[in-house]
């Protein structure tokens, strides 16, 4: 990556072909923690296609069906001769076997799980300077039987005499395994390996880079225009804007639409040290009793849901009116709309990927179709990981860079039941205690996130000070994820479970019972609502 003013973000990346595998955006992830760009597309994009994005080199993915299956995904072997160094992986190594004429066989030796490996060539590309014999993370039924002509094959296991393979010259490789995994104990070296030497990559694609290009980029789109931001108080808002911010100055203005659905001290903490740390310009907007009188009487989750999305817009709508008639006056009126839209969100609406929809997101797909701005996505291309560091280079707060995931509609949808403003006060007094306790006991960055739930409509019996109380339960769903698409429990010390429940039973006079969520992702969700 350059910091040229020609150069963009999503130059030469390293394309990670999907050949329908779990782990195609892990593999991505794991390019990108090697300081190399990459994005996933789908094994049914053309080659030319590929080409014309002018990858840096191309990884292959692992994937469920059989080379020699009829309508298994196929490799064109055009891309293996287009001079692009390419790595293929369990699947993508098969395939790259076959399209180069070697063979492929169901031999009855399939591998699963952690397996022993023995390395023959310790100083070739993939496997310069590791031991002999590693564990290595398997997955197949079929093998290499034969390697392509010009092949060298460089390390082999119980079950796959071909298990890995290299051709310097043309820039080819290949390994039956998954390095992508954690459980091989070298995959993290074996890609850093031929991304950095087989490839030739510098490995500089670093959060400082990711800032210079992306601030470059965001005032070649912008211009002299003016520009808008919902900001929210959450991670990938807060570092939009500070990207935005530092790109463009004053022409920002962000809009912090203050629902009073927020959890303890989160409006604070956006109207003074985002401010003070980005010197962003910002409009609050105190909306309340709004919010409040159109969530009376409401049970349902989705009618909650959509009560607040629409207050919200109605609410935003009217704060860039307001707004654009002032910016109107000065000569530069409101063209731009920033979104804290990330890769993920794009690869789970199906876009980009080719893949399935998992689930509409509300920044894709989302928006009116008569949307009178045009959207600045200074993140599109970036995991939440990224997005962090990001934003600790651009100076953003620690306590929002770090902040877990918080719902749009925020506390609203963790009341099971009508949401007033006395019941707001008890989740928000719980809600406060959980945080304080989990962070004075160092769990905070172990935690995806933690929702604190108030069963508004469930009471139950309990003694308080020799007496009998009826008060509501309060549960605790603390979740462990990489990207929320799956997630489990989080396995947190029963001594800071006990103390979470002592003080919220004892500081929360109308909380008298303290529940902990066991569910996974799925069969739950991480959300209660």
């Amino acid at each position: 990556m350059s910091e040229t003013p020609t150069a963009h973000l999503t130059d030469r990346p390293v394309l990670v072909v999907d050949f329908g595998a779990q782990y195609a955006q892990l593999i991505a992830r794991r390019v990108r923690e090697a300081k190399v760009y990459s994005e996933v597309v789908p094994h049914t994009m053309p080659v030319s296609e590929m080409l014309a994005k002018q990858p840096a080199a191309v990884i292959l993915s692992g994937g469920p069906s059989s080379v020699y299956e009829e309508g298994a995904p196929s490799l064109d072997g055009s891309l293996l001769q287009a001079g692009v160094p390419v790595f293929g992986m369990c699947y993508g190594f098969q395939a790259m076997a076959q399209a180069l004429g070697g063979t492929v066989s169901k031999t009855g030796l399939g591998e699963y799980g952690s397996t022993p490996a023995t390395i023959s060539q310790t100083e070739s590309t993939l496997f310069n300077g590791q031991p002999t014999d590693q564990s290595v993370w398997m997955s197949h039924g079929d093998s290499v039987t034969a390697a392509p002509e010009g092949m060298a094959v460089t390390a082999s296991t119980a079950g796959a005499q071909v298990a890995a393979f290299e051709d310097d010259q043309r820039r080819l490789y290949g390994v039956q395994w998954h390095p992508e995994v954690m459980h091989s104990t070298f995959g993290q070296r074996v890609l850093e390996n031929f991304l950095w030497k087989g490839a030739g990559l510098a490995g500089d694609w670093t959060p400082a880079h990711v800032v210079t290009e992306l601030v470059e980029s965001i005032r070649e789109q912008v211009g002299e225009a003016s520009v808008l931001c919902a900001l929210s108080g959450g991670v990938d808002s807060s570092v939009a804007a500070a990207l935005v911010q530092k790109a463009v100055g004053d022409q920002l203005t962000c809009v912090f639409v203050d629902h009073g659905l927020l959890r303890e001290g989160e409006a604070e903490q956006v109207e003074q040290e985002f401010v003070e740390a980005t010197g962003v310009k910002l409009v609050v907007v105190d909306a309340k009793e709004q919010f409040l009188g159109a969530l009376a009487g409401l049970t349902d989750p989705e009618e909650k849901r959509k009560t607040i999305g629409a207050q919200f817009i109605r609410t935003f709508e009217q704060a860039a009116r307001d707004i654009a008639g002032h910016e109107a006056e000065d000569g530069h009126p409101i063209e731009f709309l920033v979104q804290g839209t990330l890769y993920p969100d794009v690869v789970e609406s199906g876009g980009g990927t080719g893949t399935a929809n998992i689930k509409s997101h509300h920044n894709v797909g989302g928006l009116p179709d008569d949307l009178q701005f045009k959207l600045v996505e200074p993140l599109r291309h970036l995991f939440k990981d990224e997005v962090r560091h990001v934003g600790l280079e651009l100076g953003v707060p620690e306590a929002i860079v770090w902040r877990q995931p918080f719902p749009g509609p925020g506390l609203g949808i963790r009341i099971i039941g009508e949401v007033t403003a006395d019941r707001l006060d008890v989740l928000r007094r719980a809600d406060a205690i959980a945080r304080e306790e989990l962070t004075a006991a160092g769990l905070d960055r172990e935690i995806w996130q933690c929702p604190v739930v108030l069963l508004a409509d469930v009471r139950s019996v309990g003694v308080q000070g020799d007496g009998r109380t009826y008060g509501h339960p309060i549960v605790l769903r603390p979740v462990s994820s990489e990207d929320a698409m799956t997630a489990d429990w989080t396995r947190v010390p029963y001594e800071v479970l006990a103390k979470i429940s002592t003080r919220i039973t004892n500081e929360v006079r109308e909380v008298n019972r303290v529940v902990l969520d066991v569910t996974s992702k799925p069969p739950g969700t991480i959300e209660w609502e």
